[in-house]
Order: C-alpha cells, then structure tokens, then sequence
C-alpha cells in the first residue's frame, strides 16, 4: 500500500507521521525543542535552525522504522507549522536566523511602527488582516536595528514549514496560509504585499514564491534523501499553516464552515470568501486558508486548555487519585461532578481570557468572580464547570463577532481537540451558542491536512476539498437546549461588563494583566 508523510512542527515539538491514502494513521516518532532565549534579549526565542533539523531528521527515520517502511513507500510528504515563525536565509540559501511563533523580542519596534507612522497599522491590517503584534515586519525591523551584519545577509524569508520543505527539495517558498500571518501579505490576491515592506524600510526583495497548499515543490533532493533516508522519487508537496491544515483536517473546508480547535488556546474559524474585508475594529483576525478563494476569520481565546490543567492540577489531588485507581482520565472524573452543578456554575465568573480584540490585545489579571463561602455552592466541581462554561461563553462572542462582519449565520461547529472528548464540555458548547456540535473521529487533525496536501501532490486526491470529503469521518453530534441557551444568554452579557471592570484594574496599574501583546 502507498504512504503519505505530514511533518508538523508545533510550537512545543515536531513529528512525522504517516499515513495511508484512506487516512489511517500508520506511525508517528516526536521529539520536543526548545527554543533559545537569547541572553539580553527579552522575551527572545530563537528558533534553532540546526539543532532542530537534526529533530526532524530523527523524526522522518523513526516514523519509517515504526511503520517497517521502506522511503520509496511514501509517495509524497508535506509540512505543516506553526504559523508567524519565520526562517531568514542568505544568497546561497543557508538557513542564517530564525524565531518560534512565540517570540516577543521586537516590542520596541511594534511601538515604533506605531507611533511614527500613524494609521499604518490599521491601513495593513485592511489588506493583509494581521497586526504588528505577532507579525514579521517588526521582528525582521529588530534584526536590522540589532544584527545589522546579519540582516545584509538575509535573501528570503520564509515560515518554518517551509524551512523543512526546503531542506527537503532545495526549494524556498510560502503558501498563502502561512505566509499570510507574517502580515506582509494581500488576502484577496494571495500574495506578497512589497509595499509594506517598503513602507518602513524593510527589504522588498527577500519574499519567495507563493505557491497554493498541494502544488508540488519537487523530489527529495539526493542529500535530503541521505540524511533522513525518504527516497528520491518522494514528491515534496507545499503544505501550510496548522490552523488552515486542521481545518482541512476537520472537513471544514467550504465557505460558512465553522471549527473551534479546543486545545491549549481555543481557535474559532470561520471560512470565509478572501473577498471579504476584515472588520474596521480590528477585533478579529483573518487568515489566507488552505483553499483558495477563501480566508478565515479567526477569534482565539487564550489558555482555556492550559488553566484546566492548572485547575486540575493545583486543587484536584483526590479527583486524580481516583482516576487513578479507576482507570480513567481526572477530567472525567471531574466531568461527572460537574454534571451535578446547575447552568450558570452558582454565578461564578471566571476572569481568565478576554474575547478577542487583536488591534489592543491585552487581558485582566486571573481571578474567579463571585464565590460563595458556602461550600455547597463553591466547591471544586462549580469551578470547575464555570471554567467550562466561560471557554464555551468567549468562543460565542468571538463568533457573533465574526457573523457582524461576514453577513453569516452560524448554526454548526465542528469541535476538536482535547476539550471535544468532554461530553459535558460539548454539550455546554451547543446550549451556549445554541448550535449543533459535530465532534469528528480523527484525532490527529492538522498532520492528516498535512497528509492530505501530500496526497493532492502526490495526485491521489483531486483537491484538498476533495481529500476532506473523503477521509473525514464524524463520531457524535450535540444539540443545544433551547432554555439553556436563554439562561447562557444573560451570563454572557453580566461576564462582558464584570470583565471590562477588570480590565480597568489592569489599565489604572492595580493589577497585571495575564498576557498583553508586544507594544500595547
């Protein structure tokens, strides 16, 4: 039987994994990396462009010995990434410097876009649907202010996706999903926006070939084919951003399609026609996606998954001894204690994440609102399903947010991740947006996009649409309760104003804010 391979590379860690052409995951090797703080730099996290190849390598070998395939028995292999980390590479196209999504070193330079030259956020923002505050232009303005000897040497630029193709095919390039969040790009045309680069002084002349998601780059170069032993005859395919590639990976791949991602953040996509403008506010952000002709309007809320675990961890010791001794995971357990408390958690608010406002992007301090003394109505399973409940209640404003500027109705979500094994979470997520949830069988969603790309490359789909309608399959479906959702209604409008009160203790310095991005 013939293979596919998907590389991702995360922000925490890369794998290869394998497939066959009906999507069946057949292997899969992971290493973790780390990336580098450099030393003065604050916030810095260098991306390690030869220790982590070496990563890679030991990936693709160890997934081929997992399966007991051979390199001729993978027909194609494509990348995904993490989306806003670039690689920069000088004339003979060496990889020269490199930072993780994550990397917040250009605060200075955010600023200075800023204030001295007013209104270009907002006037790139309506081209590309990016902001300074994660995007490539203050990052490579940084390289220039601070590695000048460095920065003469850069020729192109690329995302870390393409980094591995390229190290693979001998060919730098971009597809519009990833290199759509440097935000040095045009969402209507899909390409290269060099006047923005040109405007603040950057160079123009350093932006590869655009290539759309499954178009095939070329072969596994001989080197290539030596170091991580695929063969020759492997057709590299461009893969792209692992949101875009999830969604694919999800069957969410047409116009009005709509995903949350439920992981350590929460993603909600929306598909939209790249023809749509970005909303004035600069509330939300939009991204090429993999399909062309359409963009995603994207609302993230932040940490959802990642203050479960703090929960779970920081207070619910018995809970996880009982899981222990019963076989199961702690958040079922937690879970079932949850099913008991009422809609609305006794009127606990937890202050954790703010909805989306990418143009000022900050949040309040953590906290939990409203608790009780009595520990009938306070106790771990209400703070527990609160938590639930405010993941569920800031994905419906972030897409109520998204429906004001797109003219959509939305009344189905596709729920993946972690979070989508929780029954009650899926539930709660139906009764507060009062939409159908449709919970998929794949678990692996952004590698099998990736794979997906591969196969479009490799000729064994016709296209990514075509490769989503065959290889997605569906596990459950929730339905909202209509009284529920009423009641879900009303605390959604009581957390919105509770949460603008903490946000003035943040901005009159009482409090510090939980995350803000560079600039702000």
């Amino acid at each position: 039987m013939q293979h596919l391979m998907a590389i991702d590379a995360g922000t925490g860690s890369v794998r290869a994994v394998i497939f066959d052409t009906q999507g069946n995951q057949i292997s899969v090797a992971q290493q973790e990396w780390i990336h580098l703080k450099v030393e003065g730099v604050a916030n810095s996290m260098t991306f390690d462009v030869e220790k982590n190849w070496e990563l890679v390598v030991w990936c693709i070998k160890t997934a081929l010995e997992k399966a007991q395939l051979k390199g001729s028995d993978i027909l194609a292999v494509s990348a995904t990434s993490m989306r806003e980390g670039i690689v920069v590479y000088d004339k003979e196209q060496r990889a020269i410097w490199g930072v993780a999504n994550v990397d917040a070193r250009a605060d200075k330079e955010v600023r200075y876009l800023k204030e001295h030259y007013r209104g270009i956020e907002e006037a790139f923002y309506a081209e590309s649907g990016q902001t300074f505050a994660l995007g490539a232009l203050p990052r490579l303005l940084w390289l220039k202010n601070n590695e000048s000897v460095l920065y003469e040497k850069v020729a192109f630029i690329s995302m870390i996706g393409d980094w591995i193709l390229a190290k693979l095919s001998g060919i730098i390039a971009s597809d519009p999903s990833n290199g759509g969040t440097t935000g040095i790009f045009s969402l209507q045309k899909r390409q290269w926006s060099e006047n923005m680069a040109e405007k603040v002084g950057i160079k123009t002349d350093i932006f590869p070939l655009v290539l759309e998601t499954g178009t095939v780059m070329g072969n596994v170069t001989a080197q290539a084919s030596q170091e991580t032993g695929l063969s020759t005859a492997t057709k590299v395919v461009m893969g792209g951003g692992d949101v875009q590639l999830g969604a694919a990976g999800l069957g969410v791949v047409e116009e009005g399609q709509v995903a949350i991602l439920g992981g350590s953040f929460w993603q909600q996509v929306v598909n939209i026609k790249s023809s749509v403008k970005p909303p004035k506010d600069m509330s939300i952000r939009v991204n090429p996606h993999v399909i062309e002709g359409l963009s995603q309007a994207e609302g993230i809320t932040f940490f959802s998954g990642l203050i479960m675990r703090w929960f779970r961890d920081a207070f619910c010791d018995a809970e996880k001894l009982e899981a222990h001794e019963r076989g199961v995971d702690a958040y079922e357990v937690l879970e079932e204690k949850a099913k008991k408390v009422p809609v609305g958690s006794h009127g606990i608010l937890p202050i954790f994440s703010d909805s989306m406002n990418y143009g000022k992007w900050y949040h309040a301090s953590p906290a939990f609102i409203n608790l009780s003394i009595d520990p009938k109505v306070c106790n771990k399973a209400s703070m527990f399903r609160s938590l639930e409940e405010n993941a569920c209640i800031v994905s419906a404003i972030n897409l109520e947010k998204i429906e004001a500027f797109t003219d959509l109705k939305i009344d189905e979500i596709v729920f993946a991740g972690g979070a989508s094994k929780g029954e009650l979470w899926c539930q709660i997520l139906a009764d507060v947006t009062g939409c159908t949830i449709k919970i998929p069988k794949v678990t692996e969603a952004t590698a099998l996009g990736a794979a997906m790309a591969a196969g479009v490359g490799a000729g064994v789909y016709e296209s990514m649409v075509d490769a989503s309608k065959q290889l997605v399959l569906w596990s459950k479906e929730y339905h909202p309760d209509n009284e529920n959702n009423k009641k879900y209604k009303e605390i959604a409008l009581q957390w919105e104003r509770v949460y603008q009160n903490q946000l003035a203790l943040v901005d009159n310095h009482m409090t510090q804010s939980m995350w803000q991005a560079p600039g702000v």
